[in-house]
């Protein structure tokens, strides 16, 4: 599916840097132990060999988890256990590969689906309202854990306010946010391979 072009916006957040870092395992589970923090998890890997037809509800006309891409999502759940980082709520887009990455990792009990996580190209869509709404949820503060959300790339890159690169930001990466409750505050992203061979 051919994607639209998508505007940038600069939403709730304060000045991003240009550049966007890997935080280092160590500073990463520092970070994360505690609880509190929004977490922006990319679906895991993909098989690239399928076509993303953009239709709600068909898998058969999705790009879904590889047979990596369910290891990996498997071993991100077992490493948040594993490193006892607290995970409050999960929350998924709707896309299957999104929604199964939640499942696997959290169980499928935890997931809750939110219609604004989806990805930019499924249609019929805001992508633009969308983004908005996301960025508004990472700023809410969270008790008991992390909110872990699990999405798309191009939706994360809107709210943060260019495009972002595959390289920046992998499939079973996540972004980490402080939420300051009018905005938030980016503190940057988590390779999957930081927890899980940690």
């Amino acid at each position: 599916m051919r994607r639209r072009a998508l505007p940038a916006l600069f939403l709730s957040a304060p000045a991003v840097a240009q550049g966007f870092a890997f935080l280092p395992p160590e500073a990463a589970l520092a970070l994360l132990r505690p609880g509190g923090l929004n977490l922006y998890l990319r679906h895991a890997i993909t098989d690239r060999s399928q076509v993303d037809t953009g239709r709600r509800g068909d898998r058969a006309g999705q790009r879904n988890l590889s047979a990596e891409g369910i290891a990996q999502a498997r071993a991100l759940g077992e490493a948040f256990r594993r490193h006892a980082i607290p995970v409050a709520e999960v929350l998924s887009s709707e896309v299957f590969r999104a929604r199964d990455t939640a499942e696997l990792a959290f169980g499928a009990e935890r997931v809750r689906v939110e219609r604004d996580l989806i990805a930019d190209d499924y249609t019929p869509g805001d992508a633009a309202a969308d983004a908005r709404a996301v960025s508004r949820r990472l700023a809410q503060p969270v008790a008991g854990g992390h909110r872990v959300m699990v999405g798309h790339i191009v939706p994360l890159g809107m709210v943060l306010g260019r495009p972002l690169a595959q390289a920046e930001f992998p499939e079973g990466s996540f972004g980490v946010f402080r939420p300051l409750g009018a905005r938030w505050e980016f503190a940057g992203f988590v390779r999957a391979e930081a927890l899980v061979t940690g």
